[in-house]
């Protein structure tokens, strides 16, 4: 699976390693930064990965900040993606079960290391359910509706 993965600041170690993880399991990396010692905002980063999947480059992505709220708000602002915070492998797997998830979200100051790798793996390896899909369509609807509401 291509996977495009990126932080800010606050957590620039623990996504190093998790791409290093996914690369041993087999996955294509993009790792898209950011750089250990540099401040950087997340939103930046967040649209990086976010614009990956959205241009079919990758397949799902990752998001690692302090607490992972940041960058699950500013990738849900791209019309097509389905990003998912999750606190442990019981969310993770069902941001892919009910949600489709295709990015994952983590908060690297509230996480260990092992319940992030926990985390992605679950998300990785569990199918989404089809029956949910009405609930996507819907959610896909709402993006639809309110882009052409601004656009009056």
């Amino acid at each position: 699976m291509r996977i495009a993965i990126a932080s800010d600041h606050a957590a620039v170690e623990l996504r190093q390693e998790l791409a290093e993880q996914l690369r041993a399991a087999g996955h294509e990396v993009a790792d898209l930064g950011a750089e250990l010692g540099v401040r950087v905002d997340y939103p930046d980063y967040a649209e990086q990965v976010a614009s990956r999947i959205v241009d079919g480059q990758a397949d799902r992505g990752v998001l690692v900040c302090g607490t992972g709220i940041g960058m699950s708000i500013a990738a849900n602002k791209i019309p097509g993606i389905r990003a998912a915070l999750v606190h442990d492998v019981t969310t993770a797997a069902l941001a892919a079960a009910h949600n489709n998830a295709n990015i994952l979200c983590l908060g690297g100051r509230v996480l260990g290391p092992v319940t992030l790798a926990e985390c992605v793996t679950a998300w990785l390896t569990t199918p989404f359910e089809a029956r949910h899909q009405h609930r996507l369509d819907k959610v896909t609807a709402l993006e639809r509706n309110n882009a052409s509401e601004r656009g009056k």
